[in-house]
């Protein structure tokens, strides 16, 4: 491509389209199944039971500490799987590109959707490509579908858990809220926190095979607060948090003290929230902290029978009640 930067011939389904796909995208995703000739293609069957995902990826800005919108789309759709207890096989790419977006970027952001999908062990089977008018999209957006073979022996469901079981959460929460945000530069603000962007497949397979295992979520948009909201609407008891044992890093707590933001309604992009039997919680513990991206996950509450709602134990020794969130607490970061 000889352009610097996307335009509406891009879509056109000419020679600039032709040469977008051809020389960025399938240079970036080549493998065996992907033909940027045919309109459809055949998939190899699996093994084990197939499981189906789909998402959609916006981020401001797009390239932002710690990650990108090129692998956050690949983390976003492995993580669905792999805490649904599924091995990420297949992805499909739909790509919406607005008008003027540098095609430096957009080869930057392919290739690391390429890198992350790469080492999650899939392929890129079809995709597509639309280009829509300069301000009519906010740069580039990502539509991806995932399809996975389930690997695991437990069955992952919110219908098997039990007042008495124990919550638990891989690592700190708000990181990628808060390094966003930073990125941004909207409000003055700077620091070095990174975006917890990441694929969680290494620490779901840790859990697979442990039977007290109940439930795991990837706590995304609206963070841990909106999964623990899921689990008291699905179940019908209470869910309690204990301030003093959810992971929260400084610079997190700093922004949201001064910002206005509760760091448990902001989104993760690589942690999982689990909930396992009492008799379970400890050796989950042990073997997501033998993990590198594991090494600071914590026990953090646990199910108490009746009166769905979520509940903050303070390090004051009180409780307050986590509301369901209605606004968005940021502009939207995944």
């Amino acid at each position: 491509m000889t352009e610097d930067r996307i335009l509406l011939a891009h879509g056109n389904g000419g020679r600039f389209m032709r040469e977008l796909i051809t020389g960025l995208f399938a240079r970036h995703l080549s493998n065996p199944l992907l033909d940027t000739d045919a309109d459809a293609v055949r998939l190899p069957g699996l093994n084990g039971e197939t499981l189906v995902t789909v998402d959609g990826f916006t981020v401001q800005p797009l390239e932002f500490p710690g990650g990108d919108l090129g692998s956050l789309a690949v983390h976003g759709v492995v993580n669905d799987l792999a805490v649904a207890g599924a091995v990420p096989r297949y992805f499909t790419l739909s790509a919406i590109i607005e008008e003027g977006l540098e095609v430096a970027q957009l080869d930057r952001l392919i290739a690391s959707f390429a890198a992350a999908a790469r080492a999650n062990g899939a392929a890129v089977a079809a995709g597509d490509t639309k280009v829509v008018r300069r301000s009519e999209g906010g740069g580039l957006y990502l539509a991806v579908t995932g399809i996975g073979e389930r690997a695991a022996r437990t069955e992952l469901a919110m219908r098997r858990i039990a007042p008495g079981d124990a919550v638990l959460v891989s690592g700190p929460v708000g990181d990628h809220g808060v390094a966003v945000m930073l990125a941004r530069e909207q409000f003055g603000l700077s620091g070095a926190l990174r975006s917890d962007s990441a694929s969680v497949l290494g620490l779901a397979r840790a859990a697979w095979d442990l039977p007290g295992l109940r439930f795991m979520r990837d706590p995304t948009r609206g963070g841990l607060a909106t999964v623990a909201h899921e689990i008291a609407r699905a179940t019908g008891h209470a869910v309690a948090l204990d301030q003093a044992a959810v992971p929260v890093r400084g610079e997190v707590e700093s922004v949201c003290e001064m910002l206005g933001y509760d760091p448990y309604y902001l989104a993760c992009e690589g942690r999982i929230v689990a909930v396992a039997a009492p008799e379970a919680a400890e050796e989950l513990l042990a073997r997501w902290r033998a993990l590198p991206e594991g090494g600071e996950a914590q026990i953090i509450g646990r199910i108490e029978a009746g009166n769905p709602r979520v509940l903050l134990e303070t390090e004051l020794g009180g409780r307050r009640i986590l509301e369901e969130l209605e606004d968005d607490p940021l502009p939207r970061i995944c």
